[in-house]
């Protein structure tokens, strides 16, 4: 039996690649990882040299091809998260979709373009991590009980000086409900703001 070579090469590319998004979603401590990503790229892969050659001449052989880019979506969807009112994991199940793709090219033996499309994903994942961390917002609510009237003004002046912008606020017996929008980079510190100010209330922070 003749070793193909340039088959398994076409299989390692499309791992490695794969593996290289796989890293940078582990790295963050997202829902897919090396391993997945590392797969799914591999499997892509192989899914087109069987479509490239295993049939060729008897059937359409882009069609198995064709069946990855809807079928990645099972596995795209089991990664999505639906938890506290957001929506966690569309990043990661869009990074899989391109691991895939990536795996159809390096497949087709189109190194080039699937080496460019893995530093172009990694340098926007990266990017975006940047500027999101340093300059992008979140939504917080903040629930404690029970609190008095001055404790609600303390602690609402109290998030207003640490940059708080607060969207809505409720007060009723004694329960009371911030919904903030704050700078991630703030996140911590007006939680921990939060936390010793509130001592003896029951806290709640989503």
């Amino acid at each position: 039996m003749t070793i193909e070579w340039n088959f398994i090469l076409r299989l390692f590319v499309a791992g490695l690649l794969g593996g290289l998004i796989g890293f940078e979603r582990e790295f963050r401590a997202k829902e897919a990882g090396v391993r997945t990503h590392f797969i799914v790229a591999l499997g892509s892969a192989l899914f087109m040299l069987i479509s490239q050659y295993a049939f060729s001449g008897r059937f359409d052989a882009a069609r198995v091809a064709a069946q990855v880019v809807s079928g990645i979506g099972f596995i795209g969807a089991g990664v999505i998260i639906y938890q506290k009112n957001s929506i966690r994991g569309i990043t990661t199940a869009s990074g899989l979709w391109v691991a895939a793709a990536i795996g159809l090219a390096c497949g087709a033996e189109m190194y080039s373009v699937a080496i460019a499309a893995t530093l172009m994903t990694i340098l926007v994942l990266e990017t975006m991590h940047f500027v999101t961390r340093n300059y992008g917002h979140k939504e917080v609510m903040i629930t404690l009980f029970p609190l008095s009237n001055e404790d609600v003004l303390a602690i609402r002046k109290l998030l207003k000086e640490n940059h708080a912008d607060i969207m809505s606020f409720s007060l009723e017996d004694g329960k009371a409900v911030f919904d903030l929008e704050v700078k991630n980079k703030d996140y911590a510190k007006i939680v921990d703001t939060v936390l010793s100010s509130g001592k003896g209330c029951n806290i709640d922070i989503s």
